[in-house]
């Protein structure tokens, strides 16, 4: 069993900059394929990025590229989102999983793939 903590969310104004880790303890990480997700109040869960097992690939969806990057340490068995120029529409809980299935599907972002969710970090941005 995995189990994963995020951190790192806070209240910000608009343009700030945030670092969101998923450090995850049961399992090694280095294995498995990772993503990061958002909801905001009403909406339904969002995609915002995927990473492979060794980083070297990562997939971002069109509303999310050039903003957010994210990145990871096996050492330390944790996961990265950094987020720049954040918005008020960036305003969401932020949960990471594990991909459970090849990177060819887990980069897709469709939720099905991932398991092991977190129990999220709120991010509120302030216009």
């Amino acid at each position: 069993q995995v189990q994963l903590v995020e951190s790192g969310g806070g209240l910000v104004q608009t343009g700030a900059s945030l670092r969101l880790s998923c450090a995850a303890s049961g399992r090694t990480l280095s294995s498995y394929g990772m993503g990061w997700f958002r909801q905001a109040p009403g909406k339904e869960r969002e995609f915002v990025a995927a990473i492979s097992t060794s980083g070297t690939g990562t997939y971002y969806p069109d509303s999310m590229k050039g903003r957010f990057t994210i990145s990871r340490d096996n050492a330390k068995n944790t996961v990265y989102l950094q987020m720049n120029s954040l918005q008020p529409e960036d305003t969401a809980v932020y949960y990471c999983a594990v991909a459970t299935q090849t990177w060819i599907l887990s980069r897709t972002g469709e939720s099905r793939w991932y398991a092991y969710w977190g129990q999220g970090t709120q991010v509120t941005v302030s216009s």
